[in-house]
């Protein structure tokens, strides 16, 4: 048996207000499992994409959250769950005015090769993009991989250059 406080665990840097991951704090070895909090603007993940071999659910526990899909938006309120098959393309955002907090999880644990589509500047489209650490840790940067134009970069608790 494992057992942790959320509250407790480090914030990692995201394109959401409060991300922690919960996975290593309780020893799930099969699934993965992480916290967010969104503030209006924010997402789930730093850019509309894809995992090759993990299906995703998404519980939320309070606000609304809108999950950007191939077939249009959908809403998910508090006490609604949403899944994403392996290879759909997603990302969540809150669109409204109250925080949303909610719990994502993930199976396998691996994500597999993923694709995640940005809007590239310079290429006039969304292309995908790699993420990297910036040199100093303290920021992640999203990179078109087309020409390596900057598309985004976000700091703990906050984010620059993104495009809703």
């Amino acid at each position: 048996m494992e057992k942790t406080a959320v509250a407790d665990l480090d914030d990692s840097i995201q394109a959401a207000a409060v991300m922690r991951h919960l996975t290593e704090p309780l020893g799930l070895t099969d699934f993965a499992m992480n916290y967010y909090e969104l503030e209006p603007g924010d997402s789930f993940a730093f850019a509309y994409h894809n995992h090759a071999v993990q299906e995703e659910v998404f519980y939320v526990i309070s606000g609304i959250a809108t999950f950007e899909t191939e077939d249009g938006p959908v809403e998910v309120a508090p006490g609604e769950v949403i899944r994403f098959d392996r290879t759909e393309f997603q990302r969540g955002w809150n669109r409204g005015d109250e925080r949303v907090v909610a719990l994502a999880l993930g199976a396998p644990l691996e994500y597999g090769k993923q694709v995640k589509l940005r809007h590239c500047p310079n290429c006039g489209e969304k292309t995908d993009n790699d993420l990297d650490r910036a040199d100093d840790e303290a920021a992640v940067i999203a990179c078109c991989k087309e020409c390596g134009t900057e598309t985004g970069r976000w700091y703990r608790g906050s984010m620059e250059g993104e495009v809703p």
